[in-house]
């Protein structure tokens, strides 16, 4: 760790600690490609597959690396934090193999396929408004009843050093790179990515993508500065949250530009990822491939590594199904 202008940030030797403390935990995920998506597009697309782990997405490693890298004493009391539905249920997967209990403040509004996660690792879930101002102010009180330790799902330089290992593996087996692009909610993802990418390889161009209608992140890396909005309304319910001060040290320093993409168009990426990759795809992870279809003079020659975030939909409210 180092401290920066006031913060605690993690360092590249904290993502190969994190990479050597959770391979017990955690999958090596696959990397796949499609004929046709590179067609579509113009580049060549490298998909890093987090919807393979077996908490259905890359949360898991930054929630593994907090909870294993805990004390003994720092463990008895359990742990806590609040999420939309994946870092929740990673940090009860995390928890339940550890043996600790596991408090998750959740919207009430989270999809049921990620609430039933959570409760099938061991977690225990309490219930919130789906805005950040309710989620936190709910999650004081549960951090006070419980003396729990909070595991932030992204503003914590142990998930932010987990989330890098993604990065790490992506670049160890595919080799010359020009970009890696990822979504961006609240900047876990892209923190990590920042820190490995940018220490071992800072050729490759970094670029977040995100939805229109939760755009903070555009917003706040246009204007220079923390923009946050506190319920926006999206599909990608993974996208809500606003960035915090680690994650815009990353973004502001490392990302090369955010780019954003429509509610049609993340659909229209999640359908063409699970007709052509066969893979599950939650709207939360689609912006990536909607933005490299919307921007395809950005990419189009580049060999790309596109991080697939996660696979936890509820099959029974897919975005495009009638309600």
């Amino acid at each position: 760790m180092r401290d920066l202008d006031g913060l605690d940030l993690p360092t590249y030797d904290d993502v190969e600690a994190a990479h050597e403390r959770i391979k017990p935990h955690i999958n090596r995920t696959p990397v796949l490609k499609s004929q046709y998506l590179n067609e579509l597009t113009g580049a060549d697309l490298y998909f890093k597959c987090e919807n393979f782990q077996e908490a259905g997405a890359f949360k898991v490693r930054g929630a593994c690396n907090a909870v294993f890298g805990l004390t003994d004493e720092q463990a008895k009391k359990g742990v806590a934090t609040h999420s939309s539905g994946n870092h929740g249920l990673s940090l009860s997967y995390a928890a339940g193999r550890r043996g600790i209990p596991c408090t998750v403040v959740m919207p009430h509004t989270a999809p049921q396929a990620k609430k039933d996660q959570v409760r099938h690792y061991g977690g225990r879930i309490v219930e919130c408004e789906p805005s950040t101002s309710s989620r936190e102010a709910v999650f004081a009180g549960v951090l006070e009843d419980t003396g729990a330790e909070f595991v932030h799902p992204y503003n914590d330089p142990r998930v932010i050093a987990g989330q890098g290992t993604c990065s790490k593996e992506l670049v160890e087996d595919i080799k010359d790179l020009d970009i890696v692009i990822a979504p961006i909610g609240g900047g876990g993802m892209i923190s990590g990515t920042c820190l490995t990418l940018s220490t071992i390889a800072p050729e490759i161009k970094i670029y977040a993508a995100e939805p229109e209608q939760a755009d903070d992140a555009y917003r706040s890396f246009k204007a220079g500065h923390i923009i946050a909005d506190d319920a926006p309304v999206t599909i990608a319910d993974g996208l809500k949250v606003p960035l915090k001060e680690r994650t815009w040290h990353f973004v502001s320093n490392h990302v090369t530009d955010i780019l954003t993409c429509s509610e049609e168009e993340i659909i229209d990426a999640m359908k063409l990822t699970w007709k052509r990759l066969k893979i599950v795809m939650e709207p939360s992870c689609a912006p990536p491939l909607a933005t490299i279809l919307k921007n395809k003079d950005v990419f189009a020659g580049k060999r790309v590594g596109v991080i697939v975030t996660g696979g936890n939909v509820d099959l029974d409210k897919l975005p495009w199904m009638k309600s």
